[in-house]
């Protein structure tokens, strides 16, 4: 092998050796990042329980709501153990077009109530990495006027 043929065939093992490098960086970095694994997804436009689901701490339910009667429609969204319907708590409340996100950091086996009149809504269910649970952040509850504070 000349000279010039041992260069050329260093530089192409080089250069395939950084190629597969960034490849696996790449790869690994984007598994990292995009750990949210979608569970359950919900749809409807009236009253229901879901059907189960199981999920692993740390997970969260996202829900939209649309509609065309601002303030005359009603959506209301309730976390139930499942199998036994127990009541664990209110995910969310509101006569708007809205939306919102909420983490739970218990693993478990649930079902959600969704009350309804004049709304459609989705809602989707995500497992997340700890790192993703990390990364949330709490939104400040907003003050209230001051006409409804207790005095």
């Amino acid at each position: 092998m000349t000279q010039h043929t041992q260069s050329l065939t260093a530089r192409g093992l080089l250069a395939r050796t950084v190629i597969l490098s960034g490849f696996l960086l790449f790869a690994g970095f984007t598994s990292s990042v995009s750990a949210e694994k979608l569970i359950k997804e919900f749809n409807g436009r009236e009253s229901r329980t879901t059907s189960e689901f199981e999920v692993e701490a740390p997970w969260i339910i996202d829900w939209r709501t649309r509609g065309e009667y601002p303030g005359s429609m009603a959506f209301e969204l309730t976390l139930l153990s499942s199998p036994s319907g127990q009541y664990v708590g209110k995910v969310a409340t509101t006569k708007w077009v809205d939306n919102g996100v909420k983490m739970f950091n218990e693993s478990g086996r649930y079902k959600l109530q969704v009350d309804t009149s004049l709304m459609d809504w989705t809602i989707r269910i995500q497992q997340l990495s700890r790192d993703e649970a990390e990364a949330y952040t709490v939104k400040q509850q907003k003050s209230s006027p001051d006409f409804l504070r207790e005095n």
